[in-house]
């Protein structure tokens, strides 16, 4: 196969990759600097978000008694745990920045790789924009001379850590350490807080309401549970999220694997704490249905004063959500860059080890999916499509590599391969089949793209030979 240097590597021979400076800088290189900590806190701030504070209304109205709503987040997070075993595999025996794209290149082909690719870019600009456009909501509650000014301060977030990433991968992997280290103990502390101060709170909303809700049973049982297990594995998305950062962590053999189990593992801990305190405060159907379960809690407890503490939990959160996508997306672009399935210049890099080229494409696409976000809405939703088709492509290409390639060096070997690997594919798949028949139109839409990205693919394949020979 060709590498992104222009050599090529046969099956079963260790891919070789550029030299990557590990000092203090060098111009032009991508820098190994990162540690298991970054590796955790990239994880735990992209994934904890809105969807654990928004989520578990729709799941308890879905399934309105506690065994199936805890059960269903559990499932979830094993979900999460076989794709993370599955996929740091990957993530130790091919150690390059770029995600699920370098991966799928590897073991599926270009074609594949590009759709993955620029489907990935576009949906973490997309969520950077979106994420950004929260804050600006809840920075005009919690400050009323910004409200109505969501725009602006969604992209003045935006480009605020943009300038940030641009100052080098140190800056920015310090600046999410900390925002997840906050993120985190927002959490814990509003967890903590459900359970010591929420012990009557559950009595109090069970006073005078109607009966439980029915819990459905037989095919309407399987229904629900299903449509609330996607609801779920939305809200675990990001558990991969150290593999954007491969060829820049140091001792990646071990710290990979280290850091994307461990935050995993961090991540379902906080879910199923959170979830066990929402129910501890309210009965499920008071649950049921609440568009912020989170802020419900919190009004139960702290009152009036509940909505602000919310506000402030969501916007700690989201700005470690924007900043690790903000690192991340110039990472895919980069990657197919250096193998011309992108603009070369996207492989810049800056004495810093950031990819400036790239962060600034990206920054640009976040601003302008801010600015016209109605009309970005429709794809956004056809590229959510694509985010388990990604999965789906990783774990194909663990059984594609571990049969094509079976003497590559592997530092870390998938536990309990193929049934975890193939338990996650399955799940997968069962997914993919549930958003087409609950979300039909916006998944031909999401096949029209595909379709339409072929001609494309072969446009660029051409201007990189053009390219090529120019050079």
């Amino acid at each position: 196969m060709e590498t992104a240097n222009g050599s090529s590597t046969s099956a079963g021979e260790e891919l070789v990759l550029p030299a990557i400076d590990e000092g203090a800088g060098r111009r032009g290189h991508l820098l190994r600097v990162l540690g298991v900590l970054f590796g955790m806190a990239v994880t735990v701030g992209i994934t904890i978000g809105m969807g654990i504070l928004r989520t578990p209304g729709e799941v308890a109205a879905q399934l309105p008694n506690v065994w199936l709503f805890l059960g269903v987040w559990a499932l979830g997070g094993l979900y999460a745990l076989l794709g993370t075993v599955s996929v740091a595999e990957l993530g130790t025996m091919i150690p390059r920045s770029g995600g699920f794209y370098v991966f799928v290149r590897r073991a599926l082909g270009e074609y594949p790789a590009f759709v993955v690719g620029w489907s990935d870019w576009l949906s973490t600009c997309g969520t950077v924009a979106a994420v950004a456009l929260v804050i600006g909501e809840y920075a005009g509650a919690l400050v009323p001379a910004l409200a109505g000014r969501d725009v602006q301060v969604a992209s003045a977030v935006t480009l605020a850590f943009a300038v940030l990433q641009w100052r080098g991968v140190r800056w920015g992997s310090r600046s999410q350490e900390l925002t997840s280290l906050l993120k985190t103990l927002a959490f814990v502390t509003l967890i903590a807080a459900c359970f010591v101060f929420g012990g009557g709170s559950n009595a109090r909303a069970t006073a005078g309401e109607a009966p439980a809700l029915a819990v459905p049973a037989g095919l309407s049982l399987l229904t629900a549970f299903v449509l609330a297990l996607q609801s779920v594995i939305y809200t675990y998305d990001g558990w991969y999220s150290t593999i954007y950062f491969g060829e820049e962590v140091r001792d990646s053999a071990r710290a990979v694997p280290r850091a994307m189990i461990g935050s995993v593992l961090l991540v379902i801990a906080v879910y199923l704490l959170f979830n066990l305190a929402l129910v501890y405060v309210l009965p499920l159907r008071q649950l049921a249905g609440e568009k912020l379960a989170a802020g419900a809690a919190a009004q139960m407890i702290f009152g009036a004063r509940g909505a602000t503490v919310i506000a402030w939990v969501a916007v700690v959160s989201l700005l470690a959500s924007v900043n690790g996508n903000t690192m991340t997306a110039p990472r895919i672009i980069y990657a197919m860059g250096g193998d011309r399935l992108f603009w070369r210049g996207a492989t810049r890099v800056n004495a810093g080890g950031t990819p400036t080229v790239s962060l600034a494409l990206s920054t640009a696409a976040a601003v302008a999916m801010i600015l016209f976000s109605g009309a970005f809405g429709r794809l956004l939703a056809a590229l959510a499509f694509f985010f388990v088709t990604d999965y789906a492509l990783a774990f194909l290409s663990v059984f594609v590599l571990r049969r094509r390639e079976p003497d590559a060096p592997r530092p870390y070997r998938a536990w309990g391969y193929p049934l975890t690997t193939g338990l996650a594919l399955v799940g997968s798949i069962a997914f993919l089949v549930g958003v087409v028949a609950s979300d039909t139109e916006n998944s031909i839409f999401a096949l029209v793209l595909l379709a339409l990205s072929y001609p494309v693919y072969l446009f660029v394949r051409r201007l990189a030979r053009t390219d090529s020979r120019a050079g």
